[in-house]
């Protein structure tokens, strides 16, 4: 699904990633974690393709093609997809509005006509009560007053309506009351299959109580240091990551 290779990546001139090699296969879920600044954030941002970021050395892979050259939207319309740390709001456009748009724009980008209304609406109606949405969130503008969890959550029906092959989660479970995170990680999980794959990042590990990874990655200073199960997490949150630096300085 996606293959990363010596990855090293810079913003505003300031190398972040250093080095980093990574393979996600389908039907597999990885997490990324890592305390503040060692470059989780800007790893999904490459990968997602955003402008700002600039690629210094390295490959990635998207189902064996090199999508290095790609932009955010065309990448976007090839199955990528990044939930925000922080989204965005668009007043006067509406949840709904805003999905339809997105799904057509991929439609369209992959030689398919617009999906009929009839099809959209109950699309836009089992994805919604799959995560709990009230029909009335649907109408109001993007994200325009939504609490944290509302744009998680908002973000999570946009990643259900669009159906992606790689979904890349920016620390989802920020700003989450408990009832939130269990309402979003059921979605991610039910959204699972052998044909897509997912990238959590978080801090934390109360996340991956609820998302179950495959493979859990730590970052330090750009690079992964340490890959192993799901209790890798558990013994992050047992010893914090001044123990991942101890370790990376012994090396």
């Amino acid at each position: 699904m996606l293959k990363i290779i010596d990855l090293h990546a810079s913003v505003e001139g300031k190398e972040i990633l250093r080095g980093i090699n990574l393979e996600v296969k389908a039907g597999e879920v990885h997490a990324i974690m890592g305390p503040n600044g060692s470059g989780k954030s800007t790893l999904a941002n490459v990968i997602a393709g955003k402008e700002e970021y600039e690629v210094e050395k390295g490959q990635i892979l998207l189902e064996g093609e090199d999508i290095d050259e790609l932009s955010a939207d065309e990448r976007a319309h090839k199955g990528v997809f990044l939930s925000f740390q922080y989204p965005i709001e668009i007043p006067g456009v509406s949840v709904t509005n805003f999905i339809k748009t997105a799904i057509n724009a991929n439609r369209k980008a992959n030689g398919l006509d617009d999906m009929p209304a009839k099809d959209m609406l109950k699309m836009i109606r089992e994805k919604s009560e799959m995560l709990a949405i009230d029909r009335k969130f649907l109408s109001r503008s993007l994200n325009e007053g939504f609490s944290g969890g509302e744009k998680k959550r908002n973000e999570i029906f946009q990643m259900a309506m669009l159906e992606p092959k790689l979904a890349i989660l920016d620390e989802t479970d920020s700003g989450l009351d408990i009832d939130a995170l269990r309402i979003v990680a059921d979605g991610v999980n039910a959204l699972k299959t052998k044909d897509n794959a997912v990238i959590v990042i978080t801090h934390y590990q109360r996340l991956l109580d609820h998302i179950i990874p495959d493979f859990v990655h730590v970052l330090h200073e750009g690079r992964i240091v340490k890959s192993g199960s799901k209790e890798l997490a558990h013994k992050l949150e047992e010893k914090g990551y001044d123990w991942i630096k101890e370790e990376v300085e012994l090396d």
